[in-house]
């Protein structure tokens, strides 16, 4: 599997409710994407309730089975619209290590991404079965999803999570997001 992330990084003042729009009238195309095991149609807010972001983003995330889904969306047309709306994004991919799904995506409204640089001539085994055991415990209080990746080319690691409500206590070092639709594989 791999995980794939773009962000745009809105203005300041900019009509957050266009992207929710967006998110509602474009989100079910992706339902049943070749290749997609989800995609979480993220978004954070400058102001927001619950939770503040340093930016206004749109900033989707994407788990594929085959790195073949990721050449068809970024070959389709729904991307190139993306794009042309929005402007070329650097497009950031992981290698997953661990996924752990449950049944009840849909009932996600918040996620949350967490990187973080891996030094030289680490233990790679062992941070590879510490982000497999956190992401065991992320499902067991209460997410719906965690993904354990990470990045050889920036050897950088990525952990992200899904959550049916904000959890409590969160260090200020991760990237809160709300959730607007999550696209799933069709089922058999």
């Amino acid at each position: 599997m791999i995980a794939m992330q773009y962000s745009f990084v809105l203005p300041a003042d900019y009509d957050m409710t266009i992207i929710d729009r967006r998110v509602r009238e474009k989100g079910p195309l992706l339902d049943g994407f070749p290749r997609l095991r989800f995609k979480a149609y993220l978004a954070a807010r400058k102001q927001d309730a619950g939770f503040a972001s340093a930016e206004n983003l749109y900033a989707p995330f994407y788990l594929w089975d085959e790195p073949e889904g990721i050449d068809a969306f970024l070959s389709s047309p729904g991307f190139a619209a993306v794009s042309r709306d929005f402007g070329w994004p650097s497009v950031q991919t992981w290698l997953v290590r661990h996924a752990e799904l449950t049944a009840d995506l849909k009932a996600a409204t918040h996620a949350i991404r967490e990187t973080a640089p891996i030094a030289p001539y680490s233990d790679l085994a062992s941070q590879r079965d510490r982000a497999i055991t956190a992401a065991k415990s992320a499902i067991e209080a209460g997410a719906l999803a965690a993904i354990a990746a990470f990045d050889p080319t920036k050897w950088m690691m990525a952990k992200f999570t899904l959550w049916p409500r904000l959890p409590p206590l969160l260090p200020e070092t991760m990237q809160i997001y709300t959730v607007g639709h999550i696209s799933l594989p069709d089922e058999p």
